[in-house]
């Protein structure tokens, strides 16, 4: 629903993409693990699937707010933090406390201090060799700041009535991102080449700071703009949906030929840029009418983008623990049935995780929000009634 009460298509695309993406990241981590020897081949280009969550964050976090700010309406800070916070902080805080409770949960070695966590300031200085556990985090860290410092900066873009030059800003970001990678390479990671932790240096640097990977959600960002801000141009643009997501294709290859060396100077300066652009143009034709992936709907796709943020948060400790019980049964820890295995076991966790804490506090957030509007319809009647009087 819009918050005009009009019901909205529901965006089958979008479940298609975000499916993708959690799918990349589970196959991508599962190397850590014990796995069949084809994977390493097939998922090298796997890290992206946070790329693709970054891009799809911009675009669904910004698009409501630029379709108001379009409509000449006030965006309404506390309703949007409290969709954020009933959304993610309850299966998230929940997580934590099973990895901080049961050290038989932890996948890898010793956890980052729990501030860091509380804190969202896990991926910054993080040294992934000796606090690996709940590694993955960082990423949602990236998130959680864009979801703090966004809304805050279209407010006093509105403030102060410059929102309209918004785009310069967006442009100014890009070009920070590359600007502030260029000086991470030469400052901090160039002078460690050829030092056995040189790959933990560039982590650190490189690929886990949020101000180092602001790609995706600026291209997200920058599509949600186009689309509420120009609404002609979006027009036009949605009629060749599969012909973009064909370019999205052509735009992810040449990334992952860039990218095949992820540590290298170009990957790391210049290849996060084009995979947002192949991923942006990717989200473009999700939301075409014109597109395959708009007009398709897959009930399997809906049932993992519905819980690929539980997934996200549990499945390397769920595999963790899972793995060597099923080898009791008599699977090759190797094997590609063990890896199937793990999947739905991860799968079945994440289904618990969802219905157990995500589900409710989606339906206790509802009743926020319709409270908050129930009260802000009763005081906007007492000012009439008084203006009247």
């Amino acid at each position: 629903m819009t918050n005009t009460g009009i019901p909205v298509k529901k965006l089958y695309g979008l479940d298609h993409l975000r499916s993708l993406a959690i799918l990349m990241v589970l196959f991508y981590h599962y190397r850590m693990f014990q796995h069949p020897q084809w994977l390493d081949n097939m998922i090298s280009f796997g890290w992206t699937g946070v790329d693709l969550f970054f891009v799809l964050s911009g675009y669904l976090i910004s698009y409501p707010l630029f379709i108001n700010m379009a409509a000449g309406k006030n965006i309404s800070l506390p309703e949007f933090f409290i969709k954020r916070v009933f959304r993610i902080i309850p299966a998230y805080l929940v997580v934590l406390a099973i990895y901080f409770l049961f050290p038989s949960f932890h996948e890898r070695e010793a956890l980052p201090p729990l501030w860091k966590f509380l804190t969202f300031t896990q991926n910054f200085g993080f040294d992934i060799k000796s606090s690996g556990t709940f590694s993955h985090v960082w990423s949602l860290c990236v998130e959680e700041h864009f979801y703090l410092l966004f809304p805050l900066v279209l407010a006093a873009l509105l403030r102060f009535n410059v929102w309209k030059k918004a785009g310069i800003l967006l442009a100014a970001l890009f070009v920070f991102g590359i600007g502030i990678r260029l000086y991470c390479w030469y400052a901090l990671i160039a002078p460690h080449a050829g030092e056995d932790n040189f790959f933990i240096i560039w982590y650190k640097h490189m690929y886990y700071p949020t101000y180092t990977r602001l790609d995706g959600l600026l291209a997200g960002v920058s599509i949600a703009a186009l689309f509420a801000f120009k609404p002609a141009v979006k027009n036009r643009v949605i009629q060749h949906g599969n012909t973009i997501l064909l370019l999205s294709l052509a735009v992810l290859t040449g990334a992952w030929f860039l990218c095949e060396d992820q540590e290298s100077f170009y990957a790391s300066v210049f290849g996060y840029p084009l995979v947002a652009a192949g991923y942006g143009l990717a989200v473009v034709a999700a939301v075409s009418p014109s597109c395959l992936l708009y007009r398709y709907n897959s009930r399997v796709t809906a049932l993992i983008a519905r819980l690929s943020f539980a997934l996200y948060l549990s499945h390397k400790g769920v595999i963790h623990l899972a793995q060597p019980l099923l080898a009791k049964t008599g699977l090759a820890p190797k094997g590609t049935a063990m890896f199937i295995a793990c999947l739905l076991v991860a799968g079945l966790g994440a289904f618990i995780l969802n219905k157990a804490v995500e589900a409710p506090f989606l339906r206790l957030r509802q009743r926020v929000l319709e409270q908050r509007k129930k009260t802000a319809h009763k005081k906007m009647m007492l000012i009439t009634n008084d203006s009247a009087a």
